[in-house]
């Protein structure tokens, strides 16, 4: 790990013949001058090198019940030690944490903590995985991955909560380090992406691909529903098919509400209704599990038996009020298989949140 005064030499770039430097972490492309940043603001050139300004430091840490990055299938009820850093390589005009992710004050990263430190205080704390959120790791990588490296080695686990807007050859290096992931799926849109994050929808269905096909990471995808934006019948019809066909039935879905925030705040927050069609419309495409987040919905909240429909996880909010797995992940009436990572018994964290301070 680099010192105060000595910064972290970043991966994936290269020099471009007119001099300037290519960062090759994402779709972006940002070619830089000396002194310039690029898009994401954390990943600058010094000299004739690429540096990561944020390696080491964090905007802050909490304890967290995993169901809140959300993931529903990974150890349910677990505890979660969240962190993220400042900076995004997308420019979402309706973040729901741009504080954080559109941050260009360096002087909010006051939370220092090596690798080591962070899974140390993970296992300290009993914590089943460490999460890297808030705003988008793919953007500290190298410290996302040292860190993996760090709670691997103590038997704590590791989830990325993601746009996944990476290149191809970080994205192999990255989702590695990782055992499970959330992947935003804005819309199923490229004039969305385009108008509304500064970005494409392509390099995402890549990602999202990728994850299915040539790893093992268990990863659930979340769409935020905006008013008038992505809500469409049409469009979620779309996006259902697509996962259904190019993922399967098993990758959970969630549909979660927009408030209004950043620089949209003049668009209405999703209503629950919204939330409630957009699940029934991803059922009936054949998706096995769909969900409804940031609103009190216990059915959308609720695991159910692919095969027999019977809840075998019921929550309210992120408390698990019923757990019936048995001890290898099935229906214990039917038999079926739950698709997953599952421990026999639910972790008991509740809705509670712990923020912390480690590191100093």
């Amino acid at each position: 790990m680099s010192t105060a005064t000595e910064p972290y030499l970043a991966r994936y770039w290269h020099a471009l013949p007119d001099g300037r430097l290519q960062c090759d972490l994402c779709p972006r492309d940002c070619k830089l001058q000396t002194g310039q940043r690029g898009a994401c603001f954390v990943r600058m050139r010094e000299g004739d090198q690429m540096v990561l300004t944020t390696y080491g430091r964090s905007s802050g840490f909490c304890i967290d019940p995993i169901e809140k990055k959300p993931l529903n299938h990974f150890y349910p009820g677990s505890s979660v030690l969240s962190f993220g850093t400042a900076g995004c390589n997308l420019a979402c005009k309706f973040c729901q944490n741009w504080d954080i992710s559109k941050s260009r004050d360096m002087d909010r990263l006051m939370d220092q903590a090596s690798p080591e430190v962070i899974a140390a205080e993970a296992r300290k704390y009993g914590c089943k995985s460490v999460a890297f959120t808030y705003n988008d790791p793919v953007i500290f990588a190298e410290y996302a991955m040292d860190v993996a490296d760090a709670c691997h080695a103590v038997g704590v686990q590791t989830v990325a909560v993601t746009a996944g807007y990476i290149h191809d050859q970080p994205r192999r290096d990255f989702f590695a380090e990782m055992d499970a992931a959330n992947v935003d799926l804005k819309a199923f849109t490229d004039d969305f992406y385009f108008h509304l994050t500064g970005s494409h929808l392509q390099p995402v269905l890549e990602t999202l691909i990728y994850l299915k096909h040539e790893t093992d990471v268990w990863f659930e995808i979340t769409t935020l529903l905006i008013p008038g934006h992505n809500d469409s019948d049409e469009e979620l019809t779309a996006l259902s098919n697509w996962v259904m066909e190019k993922l399967g039935p098993e990758v959970p879905l969630h549909f979660s509400a927009f408030h209004p925030d950043h620089k949209m705040p003049d668009v209405p927050a999703t209503p629950p209704a919204t939330l409630v069609r957009a699940r029934h419309i991803a059922l009936k495409t054949g998706l096995h599990h769909v969900y409804t987040g940031n609103v009190h919905h216990i059915e959308g909240d609720t695991t159910f038996c692919p095969a027999c429909q019977a809840p075998l996880i019921v929550r309210d909010w992120y408390q698990i009020n019923r757990y019936r797995l048995t001890a290898t992940g099935c229906c214990p009436d039917c038999g079926a298989a739950l698709a997953g990572r599952f421990d026999t018994r639910a972790g008991n964290f509740g809705r509670q949140r712990i923020p912390m301070v480690i590191g100093r």
